[in-house]
């Protein structure tokens, strides 16, 4: 980008009068879904908005879905996801987890890049719904004289309403850059083996440090309407083929580990099992008394994970029968985690930056 502060330099052979040009580097730029700025109505309000009106993940006609939206669900909905966000809100830092998790794991990845590749390499975050944007992101980065990006959606297995709507995003961004840089996006990491040896060190670390050993592990994926997958999203298959990986890792059988499905919302059939309901179902029916849930779909810790299975699912197996839960947390910034992060992205700046 032109640049006339004296970071820049100018061109070779350029005239006297020619602005200067930052140094040509390269941009990181991870991608987590969003919070909201927060926990007050308003602010949940225009988060929810934002969110439930990508069509990426409502996708019923706008006609349908916005009167709905507004006139009913907005009137409502802020105010119990507003509770939601309140019992798990960093106080400290007036933010949500995921925020701060984010911000932690972006400065360590920051900091590996800049081991391996000194100031070649510049690292950012962004949300896709809500602070910071991806577009003040992507212009951030511009102005730091990066030419090239590679954009990270931290969403280790592909769906359309997590990584699609993220790079749909991010390209919108670029459209209204005047000199765009060069772009690449990170492929899902589903099944990248740094990636599952760090989900099963998170395992065994829970499990060598619970009083008692869980009789099965389930797997918590965020679900998806039934319907995306039979218009062919991969999610589903992603997150059974991460289920199955993870058991060979452990050296478990089939027994010991079971895929299911959080989250759903409206009124259409979503992918099944519900965990809510499986973890009832396994309690009352097959007497199980001690289960370990990790989410393997979230790279930090959210609502999703730290209100809705750590207080919602868990009440609903206590309430079977179930006397001992372990929730085991979402990767967020242990080391096995950056070591997994950073070993993808360096592979996707092939060619990019010197070795």
């Amino acid at each position: 980008m032109l640049d006339s502060r004296p970071e820049g330099t100018r061109p070779a052979h350029a005239p006297a009068d020619h602005p200067k040009v930052r140094a040509g580097k390269v941009g990181v730029l991870l991608a987590n879904l969003g919070t909201p700025d927060g926990h007050d109505y308003w602010s949940m309000r225009r988060y929810l908005s934002e969110f439930l009106s990508d069509q990426r993940v409502i996708d019923y006609p706008k006609w349908k879905w916005q009167p709905l939206l507004q006139l009913i669900i907005l009137s409502k909905r802020p105010f119990t996801s507003g509770a939601a966000y309140r019992s798990i809100w960093n106080n400290e830092l007036d933010e949500s987890p995921l925020m701060t998790i984010t911000r932690a794991k972006t400065a360590k990845i920051g900091a590996r890049m800049a081991e391996q590749y000194g100031d070649e390499v510049e690292v950012a975050f962004c949300m896709r719904y809500g602070n910071p944007s991806t577009k003040a992101k992507v212009q951030e980065l511009i102005d730091k004289g990066c030419r090239k990006i590679l954009f990270f959606p931290l969403y280790p297995q592909y769906a359309g309403a997590t990584s699609a709507t993220a790079n749909d995003q991010f390209f919108r961004a670029l459209m209204e850059v005047k000199w765009q840089p060069t772009a690449r996006v990170v492929d899902p990491y589903f099944e990248h083996p740094k990636y599952i040896e760090a989900l099963a060190q998170s395992v065994e670390r829970a499990y060598a440090q619970a009083e008692a050993k869980p009789e099965l592990l389930i797997c918590s994926y965020h679900g998806l309407p039934q319907r995306y997958l039979m218009e062919g999203d991969p999610y589903h298959c992603q997150c059974q083929k991460t289920t199955r990986l993870l058991k060979e890792r452990l050296g478990w059988d089939d027994t010991q580990i079971k895929t299911t499905f959080q989250s759903q919302f409206g009124p259409e059939e979503w992918l099944r099992p519900y965990t809510v309901e499986e973890v009832a179902r396994l309690a009352k029916e097959e007497g199980k008394k001690r289960i370990a849930v990790v989410a393997p779909a979230f790279s930090a810790d959210c609502i999703e994970t730290l209100e809705e299975i750590n207080e919602e699912i868990k009440e609903s197996f206590e309430h079977a029968g179930g006397e001992s839960f372990l929730y085991i947390p979402c990767l967020n910034d242990d080391d096995a985690h950056i070591d997994a992060l950073t070993a993808v992205i360096s592979e996707n700046l092939g060619g990019w930056v010197s070795d």
